[in-house]
């Protein structure tokens, strides 16, 4: 049967949206779903009781983050990821193919794989494909990622394709390389730039290899959100619908609710925890940037709709004097907030794909939100 298991529960008949489960290891996941992010064996500020609490059911981590410090001999040793950072649901850790493009100093790419410089000590490194897999395997997360080259936007043509065809031969030798199977799903991933026929030639070329899941990469770099859903609309509807459908790296509301509509069963992104830190917070009418003055004497809650911790127990003045005064607490409680705001968003969305109504779901949200609709 292999690591997991997806099973289609309903498809929503407004837009063909997909309500399923996903069947792992360390326990069922409900889909669509959203990923908190734990780059480095953690989600910031947060213990794994309060991602618990607010409802999170799968976390990510990074795999070259890990590689860096502690190292995965370490991690492996200590019972691995599960046990190390003590949270018993499942965990899927990327490849850390972006971080090596994105991060790192390049030296170095080659059809043998990347040599770089860590962004911590200058450190020279080299991961292939067969490595990346190998510390992905001694982590023992539940879904592991395919080594691949994510492409900048923009990207011409050429490179574009010269990419692809690397990180399609790549994911055949992650394959290969792949030794825990029955523990640990790994998926292939779907690059392509912006070009509908590399993208629509990344997808048979992956479904060729018969991964148990599939991700959507390079997208969310810079891109319009419009040419983000036009090459969403060009890959999903081309995917097996018989396995989950990942798109990585998106995590605003509205990008959330179309990349459902577009037949994605999960997501990620840093962006919640990030600007929580920054004391930017999401609410059901739209972004508040708490830490401005006009929350001086604001003593509502940050969403008087919202049922998280901060919610029921802190008003926006009092989180705006924790940011003004440096205080901890104040990333923790915004955090918590924007965690459970996405959350929340997704366990709504797949009641409405249930009810057949995601479009009238859609269309409610982006008014009270302040998003046009295009």
């Amino acid at each position: 049967m292999g690591a997991i298991r997806y099973e289609l529960i309903k498809q929503c008949r407004q837009t063909g949206a997909r309500r399923g489960r996903l069947h792992t290891p360390h326990g069922i996941i409900e889909t669509p779903i959203f990923m908190p992010v734990g780059t480095q064996a953690t989600v910031k500020a947060m213990t794994p009781e309060e991602l618990k609490e607010i409802g999170a059911q799968i976390i990510l981590s990074n795999t070259y983050h890990l590689h860096m410090r502690p190292g995965e001999k370490l991690i492996e040793k200590a019972g691995g990821l599960h046990k190390f950072m003590n949270w018993d649901r499942p965990i899927l850790t990327d490849s850390g193919g972006f971080q090596v493009f994105s991060l790192s100093e390049l030296r170095d790419i080659k059809e043998e794989g990347v040599t770089f410089k860590s962004h911590i000590d200058g450190s020279k490194h080299f991961i292939s494909p067969e490595k990346a897999i190998e510390i992905e395997n001694a982590l023992g997360a539940d879904i592991i990622m395919a080594f691949d080259e994510c492409p900048p936007y923009p990207a011409d043509y050429d490179y574009t394709k010269k990419s692809l065809y690397m990180t399609i031969r790549w994911a055949e030798r992650c394959k290969a390389a792949h030794r825990n199977t029955e523990k640990q799903a790994l998926f292939g991933i779907i690059q392509g730039g912006m070009y509908k026929d590399l993208r629509e030639e990344a997808v048979r070329e992956m479904v060729k290899l018969d991964f148990p899941g599939y991700s959507i990469g390079g997208l969310s770099i810079g891109e319009p959100k419009p040419i983000m859903y036009e090459v969403l609309d060009w890959t999903t509807h081309l995917m097996p619908e018989n396995k989950p459908r990942y798109l990585m790296g998106v995590g605003s509301p509205d990008a959330l609710i179309e990349g459902v509509i577009r037949g994605i069963d999960m997501f990620d992104c840093v962006l919640p925890t990030r600007i929580a830190r920054n004391g930017t917070v999401f609410t059901s009418r739209g972004k508040v940037v708490v830490r401005n003055a006009e929350y001086a004497e604001d003593f509502r809650p940050l969403d008087e709709e919202c049922d998280c911790y901060a919610c029921r127990n802190y008003s926006r003045a009092y989180i705006r004097h924790l940011f003004k005064a440096k205080e901890i607490l104040a990333a923790r409680l915004a955090t918590i907030h924007n965690l459970r705001f996405l959350l929340k968003l997704m366990e709504n969305i797949r009641q409405a794909i249930m009810e057949d109504s995601l479009l009238d779901f859609k269309k409610e949200f982006f008014a009270k939100y302040g998003y046009s609709e295009k």
